[in-house]
């Protein structure tokens, strides 16, 4: 990946140069990060509407789910901080 597209995605990903399929699937990640229990059914529909079928729904689910549990685990212990 190149310099600049990191960049672009570290400032705001809505912005950045990536695919609608990709635009559509952080959102979704956002959405589970800041309050899962406001997905619904529109937002798989989203999902599907770009691509994405039931396996690639679970996947970017589990996915963004252990990053979201690891990380603050390793808040919660204090991993990482001097």
């Amino acid at each position: 990946m190149d310099e600049e597209l990191v960049k672009a995605l570290q400032e705001d990903y809505r912005t950045a140069p990536i695919t609608e399929q990709e635009r559509v699937m952080l959102d979704f990640v956002v959405q589970l990060t800041r309050d899962a229990t406001h997905i619904g059914r529109q937002d798989h529909e989203r999902l599907r509407a770009v691509g994405f079928d039931d396996r690639g729904i679970l996947q970017i689910t589990l996915i963004a789910s252990w990053f979201n549990y690891i990380n603050r685990v390793a808040d919660a212990l204090g991993v990482g901080r001097d």
